[in-house]
């Protein structure tokens, strides 16, 4: 399973990608829907290229109780370790 700090970087630098900021601008507490350019349906882009990455797939209830990096870190994590 990937490290904590490896999927941090991963998730920042598709969350960056999605929304055109530069990945330094990003830390692991920052709100997704505060980041300039977030929408509902970036965010929802920004998941379907996470779930691509790991091949998961991520609930929709864990999906919506998301907002920072860090959360969606744990998600990711806890999908990986039921994958295994």
């Amino acid at each position: 399973m990937p490290a904590v700090a490896e999927i941090t970087e991963v998730v920042i630098g598709i969350v960056a990608g999605e929304l055109g900021v530069e990945p330094a601008s990003l830390a692991p507490d920052s709100d997704l829907r505060a980041v300039e350019g977030a929408d509902s349906i970036r965010v929802l882009r920004i998941i379907a290229t996470i779930e691509q990455r790991y091949d998961i797939e991520l609930e929709d209830a864990d999906v919506f109780g998301v907002s920072t990096v860090d959360e969606v870190v744990t998600v990711v994590r806890a999908a990986l370790d039921g994958a295994r």
